[in-house]
């Protein structure tokens, strides 16, 4: 990885490549590129959807784009430290053979990042701790070939924090080092947001999606849960995990979302600008007295802005909501127990005194008092879609506020709740807080339209640039 960091020419090929794209590819067809288009640009900074849409007319190389990333990978990434494993060979050498063949799909040619705690074949999968060193799966994990069948290559594994929980990993938020990326897909959200990648995946069973995209300052994309198919990923809790990701913008976390929900819907919410604009519900929730006010100069700065354009009124949440948070810790709490039981009995000693505590929380919780946690879950699930018969999106809080430092990886408290219900979300960067820091909102949609989340999302990812 030498020469210059990521300076290329985009191509204007004679011959258009021929249209053997997968069905939920929304580039088929699509119009070429204008010239200044294809002026000389630093390719690692576009994001997913505008390269996919210059890959599609063979107007730029995969090649030339991952060559692009792997500069940017090798001049930042040893003080990111975003990445524990690279294969920069072997993905060039996909990209040379996406290159010369016919389209594979919507993600052709565009550099993926993994989260560590995802099998990959080709790459070690160490789940962020010592204890698995070295280990090679033996395939990939099914959300990783997903994204592989579309058309992606996959650069590296990200850094996650130890087997995905809440201590810290060796990640620095890219906007200022002292301060935490989140957690526990800090690789993946600090890459996408510094412009090594273009997209990344992530999971979440608390807030590791939602906050880490609102402390670098990116989209991030948690998909309704059971969606995405969890194979070969290291799971906390069967009942809470989700498989997801980041990109730079709504059109970019959209274009993942369809490989990974195989639901060409998603790229066709947004393939352009939704006409009519959503009916949004206000859902700041019970636990808004956290939030700082980083977070509420964030909440009247959007409200301000969407107020004249679209319908705008408090969502009534169900009574009880306020006791969303306690039952989603209780269950994530018995499940993580029961999930590293091997990790408890034979490497105890290497896992660190705060998973210690908590996995010794979760294995007092009595099997009986779980049962009727997951029906309360059930319940409640069910319960909360009355809410989107008077809303087609609610918004709320994201993070307490602006990354803190870095000995934590922040508090999942605002994304809790929406974890526990199962629901879609998308987190979008809205402002600066009191340190120059990003600080977002995220936007919650009805469980499985989450096609609809997206152009609700792109709605107000437009009105909020506005």
């Amino acid at each position: 990885m030498t020469g210059a960091p990521g300076r290329r020419t985009l191509r204007r090929p004679a011959v258009i490549a021929p249209a053997h794209a997968a069905r939920a590819d929304p580039f088929r067809g699509a119009p070429s590129t204008n010239r200044e288009t294809a002026m000389a640009i630093p390719l690692h900074t576009l994001g997913a959807w505008d390269a996919a849409r210059l890959l599609a007319r063979r107007e730029l190389r995969a090649e030339d784009l991952l060559r692009a990333c792997l500069e940017r990978i090798e001049a930042r990434d040893p003080v990111l430290r975003a990445f524990v494993a690279l294969r920069p060979e072997a993905a060039l050498a996909e990209a040379r053979h996406l290159d010369a063949g016919a389209r594979r799909g919507p993600l052709h040619g565009l550099p993926l990042g993994v989260k560590d705690v995802l099998d990959t074949a080709d790459l070690p999968t160490a789940l962020g701790t010592a204890i698995y060193a070295g280990h090679r799966p033996a395939s990939d994990a099914a959300a990783v070939a997903l994204c592989r069948a579309a058309g992606a290559v996959v650069v590296g594994k990200t850094a996650t924090t130890p087997l995905a929980t809440m201590q810290p990993a060796a990640t620095l938020n890219p906007h200022d080092a002292a301060r935490t990326p989140g957690g526990s897909s800090a690789g993946s959200a600090a890459a996408v947001a510094d412009a090594l990648l273009p997209l990344a995946l992530g999971t979440q069973t608390a807030g590791s999606i939602i906050r880490p995209a609102a402390y670098c300052g990116v989209v991030g994309y948690k998909p309704s849960v059971g969606r995405v198919p969890r194979e070969g990923a290291k799971l906390q809790s069967d009942t809470l995990d989700t498989i997801g990701g980041f990109g730079r913008g709504v059109r970019d976390a959209a274009l993942l979302g369809a490989a990974l929900l195989g639901d060409a819907r998603l790229t066709e919410a947004v393939e352009r600008a939704p006409e009519a604009a959503p009916r949004i519900g206000l859902a700041p929730t019970p636990d808004w007295p956290h939030a700082d006010e980083d977070t509420r100069a964030a909440w009247s700065l959007a409200a301000a802005r969407l107020a004249p354009r679209a319908p705008l009124a408090d969502a009534a949440l169900p009574e009880g909501f306020d006791g969303l948070v306690a039952l989603q810790k209780d269950v994530m709490l018995h499940e993580a127990a029961r999930s590293m039981a091997f990790e408890w009995e034979h490497h105890r000693e290497r896992l660190g005194e705060p998973l210690l505590a908590m996995l010794e929380a979760g294995r007092a919780i009595p099997p009986e008092t779980h049962v009727q946690r997951l029906r309360e879950t059930l319940a409640w699930r069910a319960r909360i879609d009355a809410v989107f018969e008077r809303h087609d999106v609610l918004i709320a809080p994201s993070a307490t506020g602006e990354a803190p430092g870095r000995e934590t990886t922040g508090d999942p408290l605002f994304c809790r709740a929406w974890t526990l219900l199962g629901l879609p979300c998308v987190h979008l960067p809205v402002a600066r807080g009191r340190h120059g820091l990003p600080v977002g909102l995220q936007l919650v949609g009805r469980f499985g339209e989450d096609h609809r989340l997206f152009a609700a999302a792109l709605w107000v990812e437009a009105a909020l640039a506005g």
